[in-house]
């Protein structure tokens, strides 16, 4: 049989942070070609924020190269870890969901997930039909597999213990639980995100306390957002959804800097590194501009989750908006009966340009308010409900509206 161990473990090991161990990886990887046997993979997704961003897509992404590679891929949906709430990187206990909450949830991660992998090669799991079935007994058994000395040993639990922060016990029964999926599924290989080391690597010990082999396990980079400094998250604001509208991925896409231009490359494409390092170099050489090396990467993006022709418009959107200073054709436009000046936070929360006054108050302090061409100065200031006629709005880097006011 005709394989290359070296080529694939190149594809599947691209981009990523940890990997324990390496050698355990090639005897599998051997053993999967020689006796036709593909590898499982598994990655579990806690359903509490259902709307994926790109910071997600980076695990999923990992999955569908392993699934290229024709292993078996099983996306698990923790319904049961989700009612626990994983601790991972919070410095307090996290807030339970109910079981309305993580169903719903639930059904909205396996839209979404279905845009990466195939749907036809994908083993979609509950961890509830495992872990529910354990009972009392068996959670008092799982939980005497693992000391509290080494679970504190968990960077999170050891500073809010060092803190005198609360820690609640089954806060502990995370990892056991998210390691005994892997013991359910008989997990070959683990994914998941650099800051799920702890836990993925518990799922090597209790695998171990099964007799079974220890799984190899992976991890991803955290994707900082499109600030460049924060992890992508919603809450921070500064995430680009795989469901948004193509000329506002793309325009988000356009706003990084250009040193994260080649993160979002290696994490959230599919070009080789090769290709990637070789892009990077002209761009160092003057012989291609970054503008055109995002221009490409943000077409690529949304390609992949909104379709060719999607793409190229988009970028002709961003070229004629924000590239040509033009005001497009197919501007949307607002329109509005003439009456007193109004708050300019409360005119964009009014007509759902921001999500709240105080995102309105932030943008302006920030000069990302723009009226005709000219910066809305100050929080205080009035969007001139009193003045007929067409005004151009536009909100961030991103939003591009027609204000008509009416007598």
């Amino acid at each position: 049989m005709n394989y290359d161990i070296e080529r694939d473990f190149a594809i599947l090991t691209k981009g990523s942070v940890n990997l324990v161990d390496e050698e355990l990886l090639k005897k599998k990887l051997k053993r999967s070609y020689e006796k036709n046997t593909p590898l499982i993979v598994k990655a579990g997704f806690d359903p509490s924020a259902p709307d994926l961003h790109l910071g997600h897509t980076v695990v999923l992404r990992k999955m569908k190269a392993f699934q290229d590679l024709n292993h078996t891929v099983v996306f698990v949906i923790g319904d049961f870890t989700g009612m626990i709430g994983d601790p991972t990187g919070k410095n307090a206990t996290r807030p339970q969901l109910t079981r309305e909450e993580v169903e719903q949830n639930a059904e909205t991660y396996k839209k979404q997930v279905f845009k990466i992998l195939d749907p036809q090669k994908t083993i979609v799991r509950f961890n509830s039909e495992w872990l529910s079935n354990l009972g009392a007994e068996g959670f008092i058994r799982l939980a005497g597999k693992y000391t509290v000395a080494r679970m504190l040993e968990r960077e999170d639990f050891k500073k809010r213990f060092k803190e005198e922060r609360p820690i609640h016990i089954h806060e502990f029964l995370y990892p056991l639980a998210q390691a005994y999926d892997s013991v359910a599924l008989k997990a070959d290989v683990e994914l998941g995100g650099s800051d799920q080391l702890f836990n993925l690597l518990v799922g090597r010990e209790i695998q171990r306390e099964y007799g079974q082999e220890e799984q190899v396990v992976l991890t991803m980079p955290l994707l900082e957002g499109t600030d460049g400094v924060e992890k992508m998250s919603k809450s921070l604001g500064n995430y680009i959804g795989i469901n948004e509208n193509p000329n506002d991925i793309f325009g988000k896409i356009m706003s990084i800097s250009d040193a994260l231009m080649w993160k979002y490359y290696l994490l959230c494409t599919d070009y080789p590194l090769k290709e990637i390092e070789a892009m990077k170099e002209k761009v160092e050489n003057g012989l291609l501009h970054p503008m055109e090396a995002k221009k490409n990467l943000g077409e690529t993006i949304v390609r992949y989750y909104h379709g060719e022709s999607a793409s190229k418009e988009a970028r002709l959107h961003f070229e004629t908006v924000f590239s040509r200073k033009e005001i497009p054709e197919d501007i949307e436009e607002i329109r509005i009966k003439r009456g007193e000046p109004i708050p300019f936070p409360k005119f964009l929360l009014e007509h759902q340009l921001v999500k709240s006054t105080s995102e309105g108050r932030r943008l302006i302090e920030q000069g990302g308010i723009s009226l005709n061409g000219k910066k809305v100065e100050g929080i205080h200031s009035n969007f001139p409900l009193n003045e007929s006629g067409e005004k151009i709005l536009k909100v961030g880097k991103l939003k591009l509206k027609k204000i008509v006011v009416e007598d």
